[in-house]
């Protein structure tokens, strides 16, 4: 009966769906899969203006470019959504007030990389996407200062 009342209830009020990276105390951070997407931004923002546009009389070439173009985009506004997600969580999980101290402009850097990602959704500029890329190296950079380990080996495309 209390099996029964308990599933009625759970029918009733349902539990909403959350996601996140992990809200127990794992300490297991990485801004690698941000730089990985924001690479891919900064690779289909390329795609994108390298594209060639087919003349209008070929009917089959504007397909396949309109499909090309669609997906090209499609992904560079998935992969900009991405970064602005894993820079989000390093932003408001990993870094704490000791780290704001060392590194005083630390909210602002990331508060330009998110912006920079919301840039690079709604339009095509390599200037944005490169600078993207730059912003996600410097939290790089700081992230894995943090955790006194070299970057040395770490270069932007």
């Amino acid at each position: 009966m209390l099996k029964h009342a308990i599933s009625q209830f759970q029918t009733w009020f349902p539990a909403p769906a959350v996601q996140a990276h992990c809200d127990g105390p794992c300490g297991v951070y990485d801004p690698s899969s941000a730089r990985v997407a924001a690479e891919a931004v900064v690779s289909m923002t390329k795609k994108l203006i390298d594209l060639e546009v087919p003349a209008a009389a070929d009917k089959a070439g504007l397909v396949k470019y309109n499909n090309t173009f669609s997906r090209y985009v499609a992904i560079k506004e998935e992969q900009a959504q991405i970064t602005k997600d894993e820079l989000l969580i390093l932003w408001t999980d990993y870094f704490k007030p000791v780290h704001l101290e060392a590194y005083p402009d630390l909210h602002d850097t990331f508060w330009k990389a998110a912006k920079l990602c919301s840039a690079c959704k709604v339009e095509v500029s390599t200037q944005h996407a490169q600078e993207l890329m730059a912003a996600v190296e410097k939290i790089h950079g700081i992230f894995w200062a943090t955790k006194s380990r070299d970057v040395a080996w770490f270069t932007a495309s």
